[in-house]
């Protein structure tokens, strides 16, 4: 048994010595793995550049959002020192008139009045047939 197993053992030895390893084979194989390892780099340096160039693009919008920020909030202060805009408050806020002119406070619109001209055009609508707000659309 113990001798069956040295010869068998003996043959593949032989055989990975003369068939397997030879000068041919190790540079094939050795060849094949650079590729691979080739490869693998270059899907790799992809990845982190396609990774590296959305993080800079969304760094880029944040910046422009930034910017346009500033912007909006710098024109709101040069309006807020307009003198247009002082006097806006002035008279909102304050009450407060220039020379020769007469303030009238008038009270709040009620419900109705606010909604007086929505339930009149529903109304108006409801009633008329649509032939009938065709002639209107078309000749007055």
């Amino acid at each position: 048994m113990w001798l069956k197993i040295q010869t068998f053992f003996r043959k593949v030895r032989y055989y990975a010595k003369r068939d397997v390893f030879t000068a041919r084979n190790i540079v094939t194989i050795l060849a094949v793995a650079i590729c691979f390892y080739w490869a693998w780099g270059a899907i790799n340096s992809t990845a982190r550049n396609w990774n590296l160039a959305e993080k800079l693009k969304s760094k880029e919008l944040e910046a422009a959002k930034i910017k346009l920020e500033v912007d909006k909030n710098q024109f709101e202060q040069q309006y807020y020192n307009t003198d247009e805009y002082k006097e806006l408050m002035a008279r909102t806020k304050l009450g407060k008139k220039l020379k020769d002119e007469t303030m009238v406070i008038l009270p709040d619109n009620s419900e109705k009045a606010k909604t007086k001209y929505l339930e009149k055009s529903t109304e108006q609508s409801e009633f008329r047939s649509n032939f009938s707000q065709w002639l209107d659309f078309l000749f007055g």
